[in-house]
């Protein structure tokens, strides 16, 4: 053991860094900075750490005073291979020496930092502090009070610019009283700029603004906006569009144009008739003849046109219209918008592993067909053939209907505009291209054991967005309609035993209507914190009732409970209302964009109240809790409804189904760590429960109580691992139960799950 602390005591001396140093040689620490003022300076912390980022170089990266990676660095020292040469390019890094720093050219910037920030005529002096073989460096900034803005003058002659600069003054992040400040005045050039690009000003750049700044009044300055004499006569007037080419068949390798343009709407267009209508692309287009050019149509004609679908890219062009002369003083550009289409028509087939938030995992298929534009309007038709066998992973093996076979065929029509008669909704103001969506499907589910049942659904309804992170979702039409087929011995026991769960399984024809909106700054990479917001109102039933209601049909009765519903075509069907909220929030706990060390948060809210018809939620609109991508320390639909838990091992082999409610709350903590490439820890704790709205007889506990519903909380922690490849994540978590909806001491097994996808 001596021989040991000895060797690390020596490893240790090695690793300060200095016993490889050349003779004579100083290693540099690093720099501190001072700033001194006779007056108080605004922002402080901020100007200080401006001037720190000028320091050069930066000083070896050292742990509790050691520095390892000199001491590979010295392994590798003169070798071209080997173990050594190796460790020194992989860990080790060269000695950052006194010799090296040139405080001249530090103090220079940091001189000109001063002045950029208003502390003219500064002083910056150094000081070199050596103890053994190292040495540190100093810098004290010695500054008076901050220049401020006394005036400031916008452009006064009688021109077109000017008076467009001058409109512009109202909006104008110069303040009188401010602090003088540079990068103020570098986003007034660009703020202005941006302003002309939107008044037809197609040739002016940030360049051509110039401010003079007159300092010679105390400690304010008056400030004077100029557009510069050399500012060549085609950036100083606006410029009004002429005639705007759309090119639908583009292609990067032809450089010729064979077709002729047709006259449509104003606009020269080269027709694909095979393909597009000339409606359905001048409905994306906000470049108008004989309108002013605006940079933000233009980027807006981009942006709708790219989210078409049909289009791989799309290239805009602005010429001046030679063979038109000015006019009041007003130019004029040819557009040209060029787009090179991707196929028409495609056929994918995909192989899946299945995993859903119910805890079956399985794989399975998918195949679909997909046309761009199938009605010659920009339109996209799907249609997909999907099969899965899936089996719930986390069941006890004694539980029925755990293995299932799906195999389903649904269609989906998007169609790129708002169709609402008689009105023409635009959203002109938007980047982003409404859709309309017509949708059909079948699936056949079998559940081994359980049941066999026919799934029908039938959707219309409007997708829009006015703003990146904003997105809405109206669905009038929302009809879904489940048929149970052949049902086993023992899963008509379980219906025949609970009066509950019989009335959702009966209640499955649903009318419904939704409306949902999503704020999302995930989008956002740059930002450290992002938050991601969605509320969904769901209505069912209603219209049927009152139409029912009003013409006097008569309910009918059920012999079994002898509760009364109406019917439609024979068929009951489910009233409710259903709300649901869910809040996640991401903060990133370092600056780099890049990194995955986050914590993120999850709260979901939901509830579904049956009236009037019905006396239950259908049961594919209940709530379960549990599993791989909830409280990952119960197994699926393990949790509730309340403190319910079955009672009898017969019951448990039913349990699946039984756990649900109609209430839900949900919380979720998660530490996410990068560790290698491709690969991310994860530490979490989850909680959550499940309720009933109406009591049941055989599910006592459930029931939601308001004065006691937080001690019914379930909670679980743990930890996982996540293969992170960008495209595609597996997923491995392991969880221990930490508190019962009942209070009881949980037990010591861990939950294992393995998923598809981050969990939120």
């Amino acid at each position: 053991m001596r021989v040991l602390a000895v060797a690390g005591l020596l490893l240790a001396s090695g690793c300060s860094g200095t016993k490889f140093l050349p003779e004579g040689a100083k290693l540099y620490t690093g720099s501190t900075v001072k700033i001194k003022s006779e007056a108080k300076v605004p922002n402080e912390a901020a100007l200080q750490t401006e001037l720190e980022s000028v320091i050069a170089p930066k000083p070896n990266a050292s742990i509790l005073g050691l520095r390892p990676k000199l001491y590979f660095w010295h392994m590798g020292e003169g070798k071209t291979k080997g173990l050594g040469h190796w460790l020194a390019n992989k860990y080790g890094e060269k000695p950052v020496l006194l010799s090296e720093v040139d405080t001249n050219r530090v103090k220079s910037l940091m001189v000109n930092r001063l002045n950029n920030n208003g502390y003219f005529k500064p002083s910056v002096g150094s000081k070199v502090q050596v103890k053994d073989r190292t040495a540190s460096v100093d810098y004290t900034a010695t500054v008076g009070k901050p220049y401020t803005i006394k005036e400031i003058h916008f452009p006064e002659r009688d021109t077109l610019i000017d008076r467009a600069i001058r409109a512009t003054e109202s909006a104008s992040l110069l303040k009188v009283g401010d602090p003088y400040n540079l990068q103020t005045f570098i986003n007034e050039r660009a703020r202005i700029d941006g302003v002309l690009k939107n008044q037809g000003y197609y040739y002016f750049t940030p360049d051509y603004l110039l401010f003079q700044v007159d300092s010679t009044i105390g400690n304010q300055v008056n400030v004077f906006l100029k557009v510069k004499a050399s500012t060549p006569p085609r950036a100083a007037k606006p410029y009004i569009l002429n005639n705007i080419t759309l090119n639908t068949s583009y292609n990067l390798s032809d450089t010729t144009q064979s077709d002729r343009p047709i006259m449509y709407q104003g606009y020269r267009y080269v027709p694909d008739e095979k393909v597009f209508k000339a409606k359905a692309i001048t409905n994306a287009v906000f470049l108008y003849p004989d309108s002013l050019y605006r940079r933000r149509r233009s980027d807006q004609t981009l942006s709708r046109l790219m989210s078409l679908g049909t289009f791989k890219f799309v290239d805009m062009r602005f010429r001046p219209a030679r063979a038109k002369a000015d006019s009041a003083g007003y130019g004029f550009l040819n557009s040209f918008v060029r787009m090179t289409q991707v196929p028409k028509q495609s056929l994918r087939a995909e192989v899946l592993l299945v995993s859903k938030s119910n805890g079956f995992t399985g794989p399975g298929f998918q195949v679909q067909y997909r046309n761009r534009s199938a009605l010659r309007g920009a339109e996209q038709l799907l249609v997909n053939l999907t099969g899965t066998f899936e089996n719930q992973t986390q069941a006890e093996t004694n539980t029925i209907g755990i293995t299932s076979y799906e195999l389903g065929i649904d269609a989906q029509l998007l169609v790129p505009r708002l169709i609402t008669p008689p009105f023409n909704i635009r959203l002109v103001n938007s980047d982003f291209q409404p859709r309309t969506s017509f949708g059909a499907g079948y699936r056949y589910v079998q559940r081994v054991g359980a049941f066999q049942e026919d799934v029908f659904n039938l959707n219309y309804g409007y997708t829009w967005k006015t703003k990146l992170t904003n997105e809405q979702e109206l669905r009038p039409v929302d009809v879904q309609y489940i048929r149970l087929g052949s049902v086993s011995e023992q899963f008509q026991k379980l219906l025949d035993s609970n009066s509950f769960l019989e009335n959702s399984f009966r209640q499955q024809f649903i009318l419904g209507s939704s409306y949902r909106y999503t704020y999302n700054q995930q989008a956002l990479e740059q930002r450290r914190n992002q938050v991601y917001f969605s509320g969904g109102l769901e209505v069912s039933g209603n219209l049927a009732y009152l139409l029912s209601n009003l013409t006097g049909q008569t309910k009918t009765v059920n012999p079994k409970d002898q509760t009364k519903a109406y019917t439609l075509a024979g068929q009951e069907f489910s009233q409710y209302t259903k709300v649901d909220l869910e809040f996640r929030n991401y903060f990133r706990t370092t600056a780099n964009p890049t990194s995955g060390n986050k914590i993120a948060t999850r709260v979901l809210i939901g509830a579904g109240i049956p009236y009037l018809n019905s006396t239950v939620m259908p049961y594919l609109k209940q709530y379960g809790i549990g599993g791989p991508n909830s409280v990952r320390a119960f197994r699926a639909r393990g949790v509730g409804p309340g403190t319910y838990r079955p009672a009898t091992a017969e019951k448990s082999n039913t349990s699946f189904y039984d756990q649900v409610g109609d209430i839900r709350l949900e919380a979720n903590a998660e530490y996410r760590q990068d560790l290698f490439p491709y690969v991310k820890g994860a530490l979490f704790v989850d909680a959550g429960n499940i309720w009933l709205v109406n009591e049941d007889p055989t599910r006592l506990g459930g029931k939601f109580n308001p004065g006691t519903f937080l001690n019914e909380l379930a909670v679980g922690a743990g930890a996982g691992i996540r293969i992170d490849v960008q495209f595609f994540v597996i997923r491995f978590d392991v969880a221990m139960p930490v508190r019962l909806p009942s209070g009881e001491k949980p037990g010591t097994t861990p939950t294992y799950n393995i998923a598809i996808g981050y969990p939120f």
